[in-house]
This record gives structure tokens, C-alpha cells and sequence, in this order.
């Protein structure tokens, strides 16, 4: 049984067999006291060794980091903090830990644990956090699960640039310095093992919206990859994805999905992960004591997780945001670090403001202009704007980003001249416009941010198990 149903156990002097990792070990000549824990919770279980109940050589081998199977009997705790402990009638040690293990029972900086992704899951930290990312991706297939939606499966390995940025990891078979050129000196592709020039995808949206023209109601859920050189705590160069896409939704669909779909999932995670945010909360707490009266956060964890579920976001325009913004202090006394206008796109600093400062709750906006948005969304009636739609969250800014889709042909056609794309490498996304079109709607959200928001973690790098950043791909 795993520490977590034994925990749960009434106490009736039962023979009981726990396994896992030493966390701390104390005690005198006479009474030896072990906490043990196997990843299950974020709590531990104790074992205690009476005088003799263990041959000192054994002893010796249980140290902070060993991995052990303890047999013994279930009692009631006679301690303070744990209802039950394991009376050690024998231990096996499995592997032993010497005193050069790095995750010692006292602080450790999050710097310190990222050298150590390898050995961190076995720290409180993030044991929950990994366990609250867990409950979070279980809640995104259960929601579109129950919602009539599909999984699909959309490719890693792609030669359409979804995001139009350019920042995208190649992949190739070629040696790096001897791969065939063609006569006017470019590498020739032709020859590599897909006959063209691929890359790690950056979405799988444009494969999603093939489906959902069939389909009606899919969404994707795995690994992205951006080769952006950025190395902020928002940022990673491989990340999960979330995106649906469905068929007859328009704009308004859309929101409300994104709204219902982030308000679920992070109830689930409430309502299944108490002890592990509990834990979390209590963390963030401690390091507020330490900072200014005036940088502390208005609301604890749980409580800025209930404000979320329990509020509707605010629904605005994008031309809305920017006047509110234009009259707001920090941009009448040119406080905020980049200027504001229409047709900027929104900073980090700018969509906080909103959701923090002026309406103290999610912020949905709508209607972006047309020039700092993807290609593919749909055209308003004025030229000027497209119906995007982006989610802003409190302490991260946007977490969700999405749109329509243009359904015309012409009109998709046009744009894609615009912006330079070839049409032939979007053939077949341009012939869902020809071959029965219909409106259709989706978004992305990065899972990364929502498991940072849920976690109040600070850094991305914290709530993935191995980050990749650049000239960091150690683990």
C-alpha cells in the first residue's frame, strides 16, 4: 500500500509494509524515529525502531535519501502531527544515500534545485507541485472528454510555421557541416529524410482545425517548441499545448469555452490536490514575511483561485483595454516601461494592470488590430481588426490566446500574401476553406502557465520536471 492509503488507515495493531524514501532520521540509544515518504502525498509516515527492534548495522544504513521497506504494525500515533505510525518489527534497505546527497533536510534555494532537476522531485516543493500538475493535465482530458470533444493527436515534426515567427528548431538528418547545397549555395533540402525543410511544431492548431471540419470538436494536448532566445521566468523552449478547435463556434463560443474550460480545471485541482496547495500556500506565505507591506499579495493562494472560479471574467476590446490603459496613472506619469497606444502589442505590465489594478479579476480581450495578429484569424468588418480573443490571469498576464478562424477563401488568400507566405506550403490548410468551410473557433493555452498560476510558483522553470532553456538542455 502506498503512504497515503495507510495514512487513511484506522489503527487496529495491523501488520503493514511501507516503502520509500528516508527524509529524516532521530532519535537516542534507546528509540529511533524515521519519516518516510513515497511521493504519493505530500505528508510523511513515521516509523519508530524501539531499543534492539533493529540490528545496529542496518541502522547505520538508513540515512536521508536511502530508499527502505519498513514491516511493522499500524498503532496510533503517541506524537503530535500524525494520527498513525509503523511500530519496526524488520527494515530492508534497498539503496543507501551518503552524506554527499544534496537534498539535506533544511532550505534550498529554487536556483539550487534546478542544478538538481534529477534529485528535486524528492523535495516537499516539488513533490506537489508535480503532483498538482498531474491532477491539472488528468482535469483538461476530463473536461473535453465529458464536453463531446476529441483527442487528436497532431504532428511534432511539421514544415508549416504556425505563429509565422521564424523561431523554430530544425530537424534534420544533414551533418551539420557537410550537408548537399544546391547551386546557388542554399542547403538542398530535397535530400534531407523528409524531402523539405521540417521542424519541431510550434502549434497544432493548423493539423486541429483539419479535424474539426470533420471532426467538430477536437483539442490537442502535447509537447511545443518555440527557438526564441528568451530567458525570462514566462518562457521555455519546449512546453505543453492545449488547444481545441470546433467547428460553428464563433467568437463568443469561444470565450465562453475558454472561461468554463480554465474555471474547471482549476477546481478540480482544488478539489483534489488540498493538502499539496495547502503546502504551497503556507510556502508563499513564509516568503511574503520577507518582503515590503506594500509588494505583499492581497489574497492567498486558495483564495485567489476561489476569486477566479467564483468571477466572471471581464469582457472587453482591444480598443477598450488601450483607452483605459491611455487614463490610467502609471501611463499619465509614463510609469509603465513600454509606451502605450493602439496597435501596440499589449506588455506584460499592461494586461497585469488591467485584470490587477482596474478590474481586480480575469480580463478577457477581443478585436486586436489585424497587424499584430496571426495570419489565420477571421477579419473584422472594419479592416482594421480580427476577431482574436486572449485570456489575462493575475500575476502572469495572458494565459490563453485564440481566435476565430477565417472561413473565406479570398480573404484568407489575401492575407496570406500579405503577411509573405507561400500558399503552396498551406495547400492543404487553404483547401478546408474550399471544400465546405464553416466557422470555426479555438485557442491555445501554454499548460505551463496554468500549472504556474495554480502553484503560485514564480518561475516556469519550476513546474516542468526537466526546463529547456537556452544553453540549458542538461537533464
Amino acid at each position: 500500500m502506498q503512504i497515503k492509503e495507510i495514512l487513511q488507515l484506522s489503527p487496529e495493531s495491523q501488520n503493514v509494509v511501507v516503502k520509500g524514501w528516508v527524509r529524516t532520521k532521530r532519535g537516542q540509544a534507546n528509540i529511533v524515529f524515521i519519516n518516510l515518504n513515497d511521493g504519493s502525498t505530500i505528508k510523511n509516515i513515521q516509523a519508530v525502531v524501539e531499543d534492539g527492534g533493529i540490528d545496529e548495522e542496518t541502522l547505520k544504513k538508513i540515512t536521508t535519501g536511502a530508499c527502505i521497506a519498513v514491516s511493522g504494525i499500524l498503532v496510533a500515533s503517541a506524537g503530535s502531527g500524525q494520527a498513525v505510525e509503523v511500530v519496526a518489527k524488520s527494515i530492508e534497505v534497498y539503496g543507501t544515500a551518503d552524506e554527499t546527497f544534496p537534498m539535506q533536510p533544511k532550505k534550498h534555494s529554487l536556483e539550487f534545485l534546478r542544478e538538481k532537476a534529477h534529485l528535486r522531485f524528492r523535495t516537499n516543493v516539488f513533490g506537489a507541485i508535480f503532483r498538482v500538475r498531474h491532477a491539472l493535465a488528468f482535469a483538461v482530458h476530463k473536461y473535453y472528454n465529458d464536453n463531446g470533444f476529441f483527442y487528436l493527436h497532431t504532428p511534432i515534426v511539421t514544415a508549416s510555421d504556425a505563429e509565422g515567427a521564424g523561431e523554430m528548431f530544425r530537424v534534420s538528418t544533414f551533418e551539420p557541416n557537410s550537408a548537399p547545397k544546391n547551386e546557388d549555395g542554399t542547403v538542398d533540402f530535397s535530400q534531407d529524410f523528409f524531402g523539405r525543410e521540417t521542424s519541431l511544431t510550434v502549434s497544432g492548431q493548423l493539423e486541429g482545425e483539419l479535424g474539426a471540419m470533420a471532426l467538430s470538436k477536437i483539442y490537442t494536448f502535447g509537447p511545443t517548441f518555440r527557438a526564441e532566445n528568451s530567458n525570462t521566468t514566462r518562457h521555455l523552449a519546449e512546453f505543453w499545448m492545449i488547444e481545441p478547435e470546433v467547428a460553428f463556434y464563433e467568437l463568443e463560443d469561444n470565450m465562453n469555452l475558454a472561461e468554463s474550460f480554465v474555471k474547471y480545471v482549476i477546481q478540480y485541482a482544488v478539489d483534489n490536490c488540498k493538502d499539496d496547495l495547502e503546502f504551497l500556500q503556507n510556502r508563499l506565505l513564509e516568503e511574503e514575511k520577507s518582503k515590503p507591506q506594500n509588494e505583499r499579495s492581497e489574497q492567498t493562494l486558495l483564495e485567489k483561485l476561489s476569486f477566479v472560479v467564483e468571477n466572471s471574467f471581464e469582457r472587453l476590446t482591444y480598443t477598450e483595454a488601450i483607452e483605459i490603459l491611455l487614463k490610467s496613472k502609471p501611463a499619465q506619469k509614463k510609469q509603465f516601461q513600454y509606451e502605450v497606444g493602439w496597435g501596440i502589442d499589449l506588455q506584460s505590465e499592461h494586461e497585469r494592470y488591467l485584470v490587477e489594478k482596474h478590474f481586480k479579476k480575469p480580463v478577457i480581450l477581443t478585436n486586436y488590430p489585424k497587424d499584430i495578429k496571426a495570419f489565420y484569424m477571421k477579419q473584422d468588418e472594419d479592416g482594421k481588426t480580427v476577431r482574436a480573443m486572449d485570456v489575462l490571469f493575475p500575476g502572469i498576464g495572458e494565459i490563453i490566446g485564440g481566435s476565430q478562424r477565417e472561413d473565406n477563401y479570398e480573404k484568407l488568400m489575401t492575407r496570406i500574401g500579405e503577411v509573405g507566405i507561400d500558399p503552396e506550403n498551406l495547400w492543404w490548410y487553404l483547401d478546408t476553406r474550399r471544400f465546405g468551410s464553416a466557422p470555426h473557433s479555438g485557442f491555445g493555452l501554454g499548460f505551463e502557465r496554468l500549472v504556474l498560476f495554480v502553484t503560485g510558483m514564480s518561475n516556469i522553470r519550476d513546474v516542468i520536471p526537466f526546463p529547456r532553456t537556452p544553453k540549458n538542455a542538461e537533464f
